[in-house]
């Protein structure tokens, strides 16, 4: 049930409406599942779900603020150091990663961040479904579907030792370039 929620949505979301205030998008926990009207990369296909996310994630710790309308809005314009979406898009689409500030974050700068956000604007749809312990349900829904811009517990996936390489070299190379500002 949950799953085709997020596969065959009634309604997908652009950013134009996720980010107006009051945001349709719910302050509760849940999972987010995106879809794009283009493909981030040429081996994956476009209008399908390829990426699911949680908010919270499980922490045992301590007690996560987040939820679903904070992660699903700064996923639209954020940056590539607080969200791994936001990575792995700007690294298949070829933006090139930066080590910025005080060179620990890593993020594709002013206007690679601009460019991915603009992207986004243009391509990613997002769905959710509310979900008290979303750690459960992201999961299952990771081992049930191809997921390829899933990394996390998705070992399985055709696409995931490629997106592993390419954020892994993404990295590299960004240690390799001056840190930018």
């Amino acid at each position: 049930m949950e799953a085709t929620t997020l596969v065959s949505p009634d309604r997908l979301w652009s950013a134009q409406e996720i980010l107006v205030r009051p945001s349709p998008v719910p302050a509760v926990a849940g999972v987010y599942g995106w879809h794009f009207k283009q493909a981030p990369h040429s081996d994956l296909d476009a209008g399908r779900l390829l990426y699911v996310g949680i908010a919270p994630r499980f922490m045992a710790n301590r007690t996560s603020t987040q939820n679903l309308r904070k992660r699903v809005r700064y996923h639209y314009r954020g940056n590539a150091a607080g969200s791994t979406l936001r990575l792995t898009l700007g690294c298949l689409l070829g933006l090139e990663l930066r080590l910025v500030g005080s060179g620990k974050r890593m993020t594709f700068g002013k206007v690679g961040e601009a460019t991915l956000s603009q992207w986004m604007a243009d391509n990613a749809r997002v769905c959710w479904i509310e979900q008290s312990e979303p750690w459960e349900l992201e999961s299952r829904l990771i081992t049930q579907l191809d997921l390829p811009l899933n990394l996390d517990q998705n070992r399985h996936n055709a696409f995931h030792s490629r997106l592993k390489e390419l954020r892994a070299h993404a990295r590299q190379r960004a240690r390799e370039l001056p840190i930018s500002s």
